[in-house]
């Protein structure tokens, strides 16, 4: 049986692991006697912890709001933060994905119910990329209004200027845009909403820090199957100017002129074969033809184009581009001001 102390601890944790316990259930998990789980309920209440009991014959127990983190300290914006780096940290990918999980779960369990329901709008997927500097932040009020209506279902007007300069949002003014809602997405460092926009009849991606949204919401809508059916393949398919299926739209394959380990160094999600002691096979994707070719002509090495002819085309292309550049004449330089 376990020491006072240790069960103390074992019973604190079962209660914060779901709303409701029988007290029978309890007993069994711990091992221990029902009178024995009532006096330790009374030393966690005794420590702090507002335990509730239930009486009758389906009587139980339930952790209420107040444990451990005291709930009632977090202002709305605080809540928020939270709700959303734990969200955030379930995708990672540094191995706390279920820790942050029960971490999330744990909290919202504590919150008042005014807190409860903010966090329960907020959907979030996280979409790994390195970060870009120098982003604009995205506003919280902003965000927690897209987590409303993605979360409500509901069809979203706003603002969205076509640059994000004062002066030219005030050239290129635009009607409000019109979408259905369906994912709030980090990317880079920057904040995206991707939306079903009604007036063009299809899926968008939409920065938040551009977004300025219009009240009241619009209609409920039935939410549509987005194209592959994954967010995270969708957006980095978006960004790569692809279908949504998440690959890139060119992709080719060129024999190099150097060691496979010294490409490997620097060719990213590229796939890299050795074929020789000074030679390799380079498999690499980008968003164009001239991309995928000035990429590869990074590589200060003899290049044998594999295919396909589109690249061998690319490659050409650039040539007569840097032929031209390499011919014309330098500029003159600017002539002195005359003398007073």
């Amino acid at each position: 049986m376990l020491k006072t102390s240790a069960r103390l601890l074992s019973l604190l944790s079962l209660l914060q692991a779901r709303r409701d316990w029988p007290g029978a259930l309890l007993a069994d998990r711990l091992d221990v006697s029902p009178r024995t789980v009532r006096r330790d309920v009374d030393r966690l209440r005794e420590l702090g912890y507002p335990v509730v009991a239930a009486k009758g014959p389906d009587g139980g127990y339930r952790l209420d709001a107040g444990a451990e983190l005291p709930p009632l300290l977090f202002d709305d914006e605080q809540a928020v933060a939270l709700a959303v780096a734990l969200q955030i940290a379930t995708t990672t990918g540094a191995g706390i994905e279920e820790a942050a999980a029960r971490a999330l779960h744990t909290v919202r369990q504590v919150m008042p119910a005014r807190l409860r329901r903010r966090i329960d709008t907020l959907r979030v997927t996280a979409v790994e990329r390195p970060a870009v500097r120098s982003n604009p932040q995205a506003d919280s009020g902003v965000l927690t209004t897209l987590s409303a209506a993605v979360h409500a279902r509901e069809v979203l007007r706003f603002d969205y200027p076509a640059v994000s300069t004062p002066e030219s949002a005030e050239a290129t003014a635009v009607p409000p845009r019109r979408v259905e809602p369906h994912h709030l997405v980090t990317w880079g460092g920057r904040w995206y909403l991707v939306s079903w926009d009604l007036d063009r009849e299809d899926w968008r991606t939409f920065r938040v820090d551009r977004i300025t949204p219009r009240i009241p919401t619009g209609p409920r809508f039935t939410p549509r199957e987005l194209p592959g059916g994954d967010v995270a393949a969708f957006v980095v398919g978006r960004f790569r100017g692809s279908d949504g299926s998440g690959d890139w739209p060119c992709r080719g394959e060129v024999i190099l002129g150097l060691p496979a380990a010294e490409v490997s160094r620097y060719s990213g999600e590229a796939v890299v074969e050795e074929i020789g002691p000074d030679r390799c096979r380079l498999v690499l994707s980008s968003w164009s033809w001239p991309g995928l070719a000035a990429a590869i002509g990074r590589f200060d090495a003899d290049i044998e184009v594999v295919g396909p002819a589109e690249l061998k085309d690319a490659f050409a292309h650039l040539a007569r581009r840097f032929a031209a550049a390499a011919d014309a004449p330098a500029p003159l330089p600017p002539a002195d001001p005359p003398a007073r």
